[in-house]
């Protein structure tokens, strides 16, 4: 109820009511946009916003927290969520854990039922449970993270939350901003001036409108920034100024009285069409000047009256100059490529309704823009209203973009977009964005944002435009696909080695494979009640593979043409298919190793017969070494064969390396007994072609192992096993694209 008074360069201090009269508002800190706004008798001013021009008293409506302002601040301090990548990671690891702690109980009791020494049952079930955990999975996927944060970098994305890439591989609808973002953020005079008068031209009107300025100053307002950038300011150095009339809100209009090389002494103005026309003593051009008005505003476009003195000293009108904001070069192409790519774009603004529908149309985002009217707010508690969805849900997700909206309107579109289920990225540059911006599962502030904007976002734009995000919405599904795979190869390696030791351990005991008659030289003391490796060659495993499997986040990928989200079921599925093969055939080889003493086995006829236990420990040790590495080139590829995408070389040399460090190690062992278990190079005795052995045995089950693998895809994908939910806006025409399709592999890797 206090009376306050707004006067030109004064801020808002509260959400006020015009008594009466008219002022310019500049509200850019509330909507993003630069020009002001005018305010009547009966409007209500925000907190927050500056007066340009005019002088009223006004009422105090709202004040603090309940400002529009104050409801901005208040929605940006809501509690930080747990990201996506993290809630997926605690469901793998707890899986695993679970499995892990079971099979070991299990195990140890089983152990100890066989008399088994508790010490040596607890070692055993201990060392099990800490190889099988998964320890490197969050190093892993944080690396991979840390790497794709510097290639997005590299193309002017500032990543200042890791976990927002993953969130970017799966957005379905992004956001956007339109004034700075799809727009030049400056206003550009057309080429398609509105003549009058005859002989005048484009060039000429510019002039005119530049000598009603002052042209040898800086600009005073947007309207003169954009008539004196364009026009030919060298070409009025001969022309002096000899009376100027700054724009008042009142007359509309500025004017210049000016004088010519030659004497010559006239006035030019420039202003509101209307005022212009009524200082013209011919007014048979009125109708035909609204009428044009007109048609420029249902386009969206601006006009700027230009008109001067004739040698009578009578008004003339010469023309109309038609501006707007344009839109950026490769906005509708960027567009374009997004909708390709799944991810469909609305457009939220300040501006008006009619510029918002005529951009949305230059752009092809379609012209179902909705106003104010039509958007929800916040209940007086602050919260978003709990019939959001079902009241505003389906016209939001129909909409093709919004207008003349507030921070307010823009946190809950993102609210509401997301309670339906949907990703959503949000591109803002201003303290009217920070609230969505944060809201959003990512949140992009683009080139010149301010530091709220910056503060509230995930990513921060160095590079105009919207090309940047798309682009980085290419790049973040590399990312995914590189992640997806270490998981589905790490879950395989997880299950194949604890299903492993504990079939092994419950079936294949090493004393019921002795022979009979024990040789005369035969050592019964060396073949244990059950089969395990030693300590350090499962630590050994751990170091050498998950070591260099840091590299996987240099690899090349096939990046998906559609939104990635995470489906752990189908992943769960493929990673036992997987382990399944894996685990297999390493038993298989286990019995034959272990049976080897026998004449009639598989061993003895290939000519590798009478293996010492020592052997088979290191034999195996191989075999699920080769097995784990072997397991991620079949994962790496997913639905296809692993020889359909190569490798990237660092990969290679990881995997190289890893492998011959184990092969180099399985071969030269020393003979001896760590954790009482017998160990023996396999080139230390005959058979010596043991190693050959093994490598081809692993390659042969890797290509029964991957077969096997794009079996189980084509089954789950034709009988839709594990289905996943709709992630496409239903806006989206799913004919732009092909969800089943890739991009070249080797376009969009990290090297």
């Amino acid at each position: 109820g206090d009376l306050v008074l707004l006067a030109c360069g004064s801020t808002v201090p509260a959400d006020s009511a015009v008594n009466q009269g008219q002022i310019d508002v500049d509200q850019a800190a509330l909507t993003g946009e630069s020009l002001p706004a005018k305010f009547f008798a009966g409007d209500v001013v925000k907190m927050g916003s500056t007066v340009v021009r005019g002088e009223v008293e006004a009422t105090v409506d709202c004040t603090g927290k309940n400002t529009f302002f104050g409801k901005t601040a208040s929605m940006l301090q809501q509690d930080n969520e747990i990201s996506n990548l993290q809630r997926m990671l605690i469901k793998v690891m707890v899986v695993l854990v679970v499995v892990s702690c079971v099979l070991c109980i299990i195990v140890f009791a089983y152990l100890l039922s066989k008399h088994t020494h508790v010490r040596e049952a607890l070692s055993f079930t201990v060392v099990l449970l800490v190889a099988s955990i998964p320890i490197a999975i969050e190093i892993v996927c944080t690396t991979t993270l840390a790497l794709g944060s510097k290639q997005l970098a590299h193309h002017g994305a500032i990543v200042t939350r890791l976990a927002a890439i993953e969130d970017l591989a799966g957005i379905s609808c992004l956001c956007s901003d339109k004034t700075g973002t799809l727009t030049m953020n400056k206003m550009v005079i057309q080429d398609n001036p509105i003549i009058y008068t005859t002989g005048e031209t484009q060039y000429s009107l510019l002039r005119y409108a530049a000598m009603a300025a002052k042209w040898h100053e800086p600009p005073r307002d947007a309207l003169d920034t954009m008539v004196l950038r364009q026009a030919d300011l060298t070409s009025l150095d001969n022309v002096t100024q000899v009376d100027y009339m700054p724009f008042d809100p009142t007359v509309k209009r500025t004017e210049g009285t000016v004088r010519l090389p030659d004497g010559t002494t006239f006035k030019t103005t420039k202003g509101a069409p209307h005022v212009i026309l009524e200082l013209c003593k011919d007014h048979s051009l009125e109708k035909r000047v609204k009428d044009d008005v007109a048609s420029l505003g249902k386009t969206g476009t601006r006009s700027l009256a230009v008109g001067k003195t004739d040698a009578n000293g009578d008004w003339q009108l010469l023309g109309l100059l038609a501006f707007l904001d344009p839109e950026r070069p490769d906005s509708k192409a960027t567009i374009e490529e997004a909708l390709q790519n799944g991810v469909e774009v609305k457009m939220i603004t300040g501006d008006h309704l009619l510029i918002a529908k005529e951009m949305a149309r230059r752009l092809g985002l379609g012209t179902n823009i909705q106003s104010p009217e039509n958007l929800p707010m916040l209940g007086p508690d602050g919260k978003p209203p709990k019939d959001l969805v079902t009241r505003y849900g389906q016209d939001i997700l129909m909409s093709d973009g919004f207008a003349q909206v507030f921070p307010e309107h823009k946190f809950l579109i993102v609210e509401a977009l997301r309670q339906m289920g949907y990703k959503i990225g949000m591109t803002g540059d201003g303290v009217n964005d920070a609230p969505a911006l944060k809201r959003a599962d990512v949140g992009v502030a683009v080139e010149g944002a301010t530091d709220a904007a910056r503060a509230a976002a995930d990513i921060v734009f160095t590079k105009p435009g919207l090309h940047t995000i798309v682009h980085g919405i290419i790049l973040s599904r590399c990312i995914f696909e590189r992640m997806k795979s270490f998981l589905t190869y790490r879950i395989a390696a997880t299950l194949q080695l604890l299903i492993f030791f504990f079939i092994a351990v419950l079936a294949l005991h090493p004393k019921d494979f002795l022979p009979d008659p024990l040789p005369a030289h035969w050592n019964d003391s060396e073949w244990p009640e059950f089969f395990h490796l030693p300590v350090l060659m499962l630590m050994l495993i751990t170091l050498l593979n998950d070591g260099t499997l840091i590299s996987i986040g240099y690899d090349r990928v096939r990046p998906s043409r559609s939104p990635q989200v995470w489906n752990l079921r189908r992943i769960f599925l493929i990673s036992g298919s997987l382990a399944l093969i894996a685990c297999g055939s390493s038993l298989l080889l286990l019995w034959m190793a272990l049976d080897s003493w026998n004449h009639d086995g598989a061993f003895h006829k290939l000519g590798l017969g009478d293996v010492s236990f020592g052997q088979v420990t290191t034999m195996m040790y191989l075999k699920v070494s080769i097995s784990d590495f072997l397991t991620l080139f079949s994962s790496r590829t997913h639905s296809k064969f692993f020889w359909r995408t190569k490798p990237s070389p660092i990969l290679m040399s990881g995997a190289f390396l890893a492998l011959a460090a184990s092969t180099i190690i399985s071969l030269t062992w020393m003979k001896s007994k760590p954790d009482n278990v017998p160990t023996e190079g396999l080139a230390r005795r005959d058979p010596k072609l043991l190693v050959l052995f093994v490598w081809g045995f692993s390659l042969g089950f890797w290509f029964v192992q991957d077969a096997f693998k794009v079996l189980v895809y084509q089954t789950v994908k034709k009988y839709k096993i594990f289905h996943p939910k709709q992630i496409l806006l239903p806006t989206v025409p799913l004919s732009k694209f092909d969800l089943n399709s890739s991009m070249n592999p080797n376009s969009h890797t990290l090297q």
